[in-house]
């Protein structure tokens, strides 16, 4: 169900509660009193979450979801590899008119979403994926970059995120290791090796390596902005680059399923996401280039911890969307919101750089604990 009119009535259903970031997102939900819907696929671990935060929950397979939807006005999906649950909620939410967020990074998924637009928009419905780390700041700082340099033909974005992963991120990010990286040229998407490019950024701590890397805004980034030449980078350490070198050559070997099986084994026996402590005290940092044949300019983003990060701008985006603020059909975070919508998250700053020159500098609402590594010029 759908309404324009903001509605202090409105609910939402959060499937995958149970898993490191959707219970991370419940808790946050339940402190700001947003009781929503708890779901997954495994009751036991289900009803234990909706215990612990005392809010209502429901155990479905992604593939019935339609006759779990019907009564919630939004669904916000944290339940990964996204690959796999993605298309199953959207088929659901669109049939059911409700709308769909998730907390997505996978190029794929973007693109098998987009294509959903018109029938979306014909049933009144809003597809919102990418609400997390990947793609809400970096999505914003294109859009800022665009509106700062309306001819640019060139975007350049790049991520330097400290701090360990989830074993849910982990195993999205074995399962696509074999699948090599993508670039947007001349408006196409165009499939090359994994970092097959390599260039020395300032994320405002001095100059890092970073390689180009199969990031979702390959795909919003282009529905953002238009702009039709389009690479993503994240800051890496040699034993990293070396790594996605040697995935390059091995890309058939490791998509095996034997292989997958037992790279997801190992990530269930060794990883474990971030501590609160890194959570708290942790920070990303984003970059951002845009040129055309005239000029050139560059922006910076300092962000919470990832994870902390994707919890706000998760239930942030729900909100908006919740409050009738999201247009319908297929919509990326700064298409449906806007290239500030970072700076309402609290411990954001935006800064934009002439040559060597900072010559603006917004910063969105204060983190109520001071965040950790200091210094640094943003």
């Amino acid at each position: 169900m759908t309404d324009s009119d903001a509605d202090s009535d409105a609910t939402f259903l959060l499937y995958g509660a149970y898993g490191y970031t959707g219970r991370l997102v419940a808790e946050a939900a339940a402190e700001r009193g947003l009781e929503p819907i708890l779901a997954g696929r495994d009751s036991e671990r289900v009803s234990a979450v909706a215990s612990d935060l005392d809010l209502p929950s429901r155990t479905f397979d992604v593939r019935e979801a339609a006759a779990f939807v019907d009564d919630v006005d939004a669904v916000l999906n944290c339940a990964g590899p996204f690959e796999k649950t993605a298309d199953p909620m959207v088929d659901a939410c669109i049939r059911e008119g409700t709308h769909y967020l998730d907390i997505t990074g996978e190029l794929s998924v973007f693109e098998r979403i987009k294509r959903r637009d018109a029938e979306a928009d014909d049933a009144g419905v809003t597809l919102l994926p990418g609400v997390g780390f990947d793609v809400v700041p970096t999505d914003c700082l294109a859009a800022h970059l665009k509106r700062r340099l309306p001819a640019a033909t060139h975007l350049a974005l790049g991520l330097d995120a400290a701090g360990t992963i989830s074993k849910g991120t982990t195993k999205t990010v074995l399962s696509g290791i074999g699948d090599g990286g993508a670039v947007r040229e001349n408006g196409d998407l165009r499939w090359v090796p994994v970092g097959h490019k390599t260039r020395a950024i300032d994320f405002g701590e001095g100059l890092k390596r970073a390689v180009t890397i199969p990031w979702g805004d390959v795909s919003t980034a282009h529905v953002t902005t238009g702009i039709p030449n389009i690479e993503v980078y994240a800051a890496m350490p040699p034993a990293g680059r070396r790594l996605l070198g040697a995935a390059n050559y091995l890309g058939g070997l490791l998509s095996a399923a034997p292989v997958q099986a037992v790279l997801h084994r190992l990530v269930d026996r060794y990883v474990e996401g971030p501590d609160e402590r890194t959570r708290r005290e942790g920070y990303g940092l984003v970059w951002g280039e845009a040129r055309s044949p005239g000029g050139r300019v560059v922006s910076r983003l300092r962000t919470p911890e990832t994870y902390r990060l994707t919890v706000e701008t998760s239930l942030l985006c729900v909100e908006k969307t919740l409050s009738g603020d999201a247009p319908t059909g297929y919509q990326t975070p700064a298409s449906a919101f806007g290239p500030d919508l970072i700076l309402e998250v609290p411990g954001t700053e935006r800064v934009d750089i002439d040559g060597d020159e900072v010559v603006e500098r917004v910063s969105g609402p204060e983190l109520e604990e001071t965040t950790g590594r200091g210094g640094g010029d943003y």
